[in-house]
Formats: C-alpha cells, structure tokens, sequence
C-alpha cells in the first residue's frame, strides 16, 4: 500500500511540473483532452478484448495521467482538488455498498445491483435511466438500458420468452421491408437489434466485445483474402464475387485448421 501512495505522489508532481514547464501540457483544457481521454479508453477497451495484459498495463497509466490532469486543471480553477475526487468515490462506495459497510444482507450480486439503484434512486436521481451516460456507444448503451431496467423488475423471466421476442421483432421489420417504408424500416431495425442484445444478455453474452470480435476476425479475413489474390495477381476489385467466395472459404478453412 506504501509502494502505491508514493508511485501515485510522484505521478502528482510530474504532472504538477510538466503543467508549469511545458508548453503543450500548459496548453490543455478539458475540452482538448476529451477526445483523447475516449481515444484512450477505446484503446483499453482493444487490449481487454485481445487480453493483452502488456497493453493493458499500459493504458491504464495512460487513463490514469488524464484523471489526474482533470483534477490539476480543476484545482487550478479553484473547482475542486484531487484529494476530493478520490474522497468522493471512497465515500460513494461506502454508502453504496451497505452490505459491506453496513447491515444489508444480500444473496447474490442481483441483490447488490437492486440496492446500488436503489441507493442512487434516493441520492436524488429522477429515474434509473439518469445513469446511462448520452454518449455512450449504441451497443453498450442498450446494454445499460437494459440492465437498469432490470434493476426495478422490468425483466424477461427466460430466454425461450426472449427469444420469442426476437423472432417476433424480426417478423415486423420483415413485413415492414416489403413495404418499403423506410422510417418504419429503421425503426423496426432497431428493435431487432435491441431484443438482440437483450438475449446476449441472457446468453451471458457482452454483446459490443462479440460484435468487435466479429469486426476483428471479418477484417483479418478479408485482408488475408486481398493477400490471397495478390499472390495470384489478381486484385479484388476485378473478380467476381463467386471468385471471391472461394478465396474467402479457403481462408476461413486456414483458419480453423491452423
């Protein structure tokens, strides 16, 4: 614990000195860091998914450096200091889990999720969904919406019901596409997708690192198709999509033999 407070006071004090000495850290605002602080988490979020303890490593320090930015430029604008970030998350998981700090008694995590809300509901929160930050990618915030909602009740009891859900979106969107109607296209789309990651989550499934995962294995074969073709001189573009096909399917093949 010793060897933790004294390699976080020496990030303080390089942080304190390259905002007095150097002219790009001088420069910064918390609205030019914005950018790079979600640059940075999406680069966290690439090294988890690769389980790439090296990397992760790494960008933890990077989003730890920002954090303590925020909090230097804060403090020099006399808004608030460091010290009182990290004695507001303490105090906030204290109050928060009462089960640990207090005599709630809980059976499972579902029950620390229900008191987390309900603790939140009556910090003075209007409704579960204030929580779910706006910016939050498409995916992920579904993923919320949903598992807030939980929270009060508002649940499928099994995925057979889920399921039936989907297939029940799905038919919609197919009756609307012949149509035509493209507003009502979009908006059955979207329910489609929705009840989707709703069974994700009955699958156990985080559905944004699935849907990345997929984006990754599509990318490293069709760059392995695009290799493929040079090596026979031809460039995708001028084949057709029967020859593509087969280059795809022998890559695939390579895939799951190696």
């Amino acid at each position: 614990m010793e060897n933790n407070g004294s390699a976080f006071e020496r990030l303080v004090n390089i942080m304190d000195e390259l905002r007095q000495k150097c002219p790009w850290d001088r420069k910064q605002t918390i609205h030019t860091l914005r950018s790079m602080t979600i640059e940075e988490t999406y680069e966290l979020a690439d090294g988890i998914i690769e389980e790439d303890w090296q990397n992760i490593k790494e960008e933890l320090g990077d989003l730890l450096l920002h954090i303590v930015f925020y909090a230097r430029i804060a403090k020099e604008q006399s808004k608030f200091t460091l010290e009182e970030v990290i004695e507001t998350l303490c105090n906030k998981l204290i109050v928060r889990h009462p089960h640990i700090y207090g005599n709630v008694k809980v059976q499972n995590e579902e029950d620390v999720k229900k008191n987390w809300e309900a603790i939140k509901i009556s910090e003075g929160k209007k409704s579960v969904m204030d929580g779910v930050p706006v910016s939050l990618p498409a995916v992920v915030k579904a993923t919320r919406i949903q598992e807030k909602a939980k929270q009060v009740g508002f649940e499928w009891h099994n995925k057979e019901d889920v399921w039936k859900k989907v297939e029940e979106e799905i038919d919609e969107l197919k009756e609307v596409v012949t149509k035509e109607d493209q507003k009502r296209m979009e908006e059955e789309f979207g329910d489609v997708l929705f009840s989707m990651i709703n069974y994700a989550r009955f699958l156990h499934i985080d559905a944004e690192a699935a849907l990345e995962k997929v984006n990754k294995k599509f990318i490293k074969r069709f760059t392995g198709m695009e290799e493929a073709a040079l090596e026979e001189s031809k460039n995708l573009a001028d084949m057709s999509l029967d020859e593509m096909d087969i280059l795809w399917n022998r890559i695939k093949k390579q895939k799951h033999t190696s």
